[in-house]
């Protein structure tokens, strides 16, 4: 048997038996965090403040660009119709309430919702559209 084989069976443990459980480890998990810092933990108890469920809105958003590139699609299905020289969506028949601006506008659109992002308003108006808050 040669020098370097010599402690690689326990590690200096001695028997398997002595080191086999969780207390010889100081306990499974994050456990003992008190007694020993194995991992730094919190102060103990609660903190912040969390809304309740019932409380909470989730507003359904759709962005412009996605809106101006299925226009013919809710021309056809009349959710959107043609007034004067612009093209009027209103946003509530989509099933959303905010408009977001990711993507691009390339027709003269009248928009009507609840809310707008002022990238949104800005791209609407930019391609000589309008925009109309409930």
């Amino acid at each position: 048997m040669g020098n370097k084989d010599r402690g690689s069976n326990t590690h200096g443990k001695g028997s398997g038996k002595e080191s086999r459980g969780a207390g010889h480890k100081g306990g499974r998990g994050k456990t003992g965090g008190q007694k020993h810092e194995k991992y730094p933990q919190k102060k103990w108890g609660k903190s912040g403040f969390k809304r309740p469920q019932k409380l909470v809105e989730e507003k359904e958003i759709v962005n412009i660009g996605e809106i101006d590139q299925i226009i013919d699609y809710l021309l056809q299905r009349e959710i959107a119709e043609e007034r004067e020289d612009y093209i009027y969506v209103d946003v509530e028949k989509l099933e959303a309430d905010k408009v977001l601006g990711k993507g691009k506008v390339t027709n003269k659109l009248k928009i009507e919702a609840e809310g707008f992002s002022s990238k949104a308003q800005q791209k609407i108006e930019q391609a000589g559209g309008k925009v109309e808050e409930k």
